[in-house]
């Protein structure tokens, strides 16, 4: 059975668009989460930041990002997505215990690769 990818971004987002259609191509069955139909928890959070920097999660070039005013804070970057998940840089893809954060298809070919 091949492996199951969780994608979690939203249908608007291109870059979750890209990754969607990097594993179709590969026959590769697919989970998606729309963050805009639900937020993930706090425990789902914690387990993606068990392999990644919380702070990697923040998308700082985004309009959230700015009229949050978090350049300026001292912040605690799992607090604010929780409140705001529209700070999240996506897509995020799970695959088993691994994650990656935005377009890395090198990373995804390593992952079915093994």
């Amino acid at each position: 059975m091949p492996p199951t990818i969780q994608i979690i971004g939203t249908k608007k987002c291109q870059d979750t668009r890209k990754a969607d259609r990097f594993f179709r191509e590969r026959g590769i069955q697919t989970y998606f989460v729309d963050l805009n139909e639900r937020a993930l928890s706090e425990g789902e959070l914690q387990n993606i930041c068990r392999k990644l920097d919380p702070e990697a999660l923040l998308d700082k070039d985004s309009q959230s990002y700015s009229k949050a005013g978090l350049a300026y804070m001292i912040y605690d970057p799992l607090e604010e997505v929780l409140k705001n998940p529209s700070l999240l840089k996506t897509p995020i893809i799970r695959f088993g215990k691994e994650v990656s954060v935005g377009l890395q298809p090198e990373i995804w070919k390593s992952w079915l690769d093994t």
